[in-house]
């Protein structure tokens, strides 16, 4: 297995360009692949069915991705200071893969995207953390030796890759930010690799 998912929800597409962005680090990796992966949306009522296949971006995830995949970078806007509620309702129905250890050992990471610096970028990424941690997985970061983290005047944490997208999504992921999503997709993806190694 040397597939990395890449699985996001994304409603104004600056999610998904990260997630985009994380998939070409993971792929500068020798030997390895990203499989970019998204959640439909959910509704109070559903009226109609989502079509299986989007009418654009990724394919919709299924449960066996995440058997696949030897590692899972997860990516959410932020909501409140949490993430948005198709991902968290894709995570609650994944009590199979998490009696079966599906995930146990394998090497996350992640990502989000905010209207202001302030909007809960941090409390997005650690809360996102919470249910992989119960899977098993073991959370990667990006480390203070990546000299953007310290330099970017917007997005960017240790806890995983961010932007900050403006009131009205008017930001372009900035240079900065750029580097910390294609360093977190490198970064996961040499884990996944090494931990494969030793198994």
């Amino acid at each position: 297995m040397n597939d990395i998912l890449v699985l996001y929800y994304s409603r104004s597409g600056h999610t998904a360009q990260l997630a985009r962005l994380l998939a070409r680090g993971i792929e500068e990796v020798p030997g390895m692949r990203a499989r970019l992966r998204q959640v439909p949306p959910v509704a109070p009522v559903t009226e109609t069915a989502q079509p299986p296949v989007p009418d654009e971006g990724a394919p919709y995830v299924t449960k066996q991705d995440l058997h696949e995949c030897s590692g899972l970078a997860l990516g959410s806007p932020t909501r409140f200071g949490n993430m948005a509620a198709p991902l968290k309702h894709f995570l609650d129905g994944t009590g199979a893969e998490w009696a079966s250890g599906a995930l146990v050992g394998k090497p996350a990471a992640l990502f989000t995207s905010t209207s202001t610096m302030h909007g809960g970028q941090e409390s997005t990424l650690l809360t996102m953390a919470l249910p992989l941690l119960h899977h098993g997985m073991l959370i990667v970061g990006i480390p203070y030796t990546e000299p953007a983290l310290t330099a970017t005047h917007s997005g960017g944490t240790p806890y995983g890759a961010s932007h900050v997208a403006g009131p009205k999504g008017e930001h372009a992921i900035s240079e900065h930010e750029r580097e910390l999503a294609r360093a977190l997709g490198r970064r996961l993806a040499e884990t996944a690799r090494k931990l494969a190694a030793t198994a």
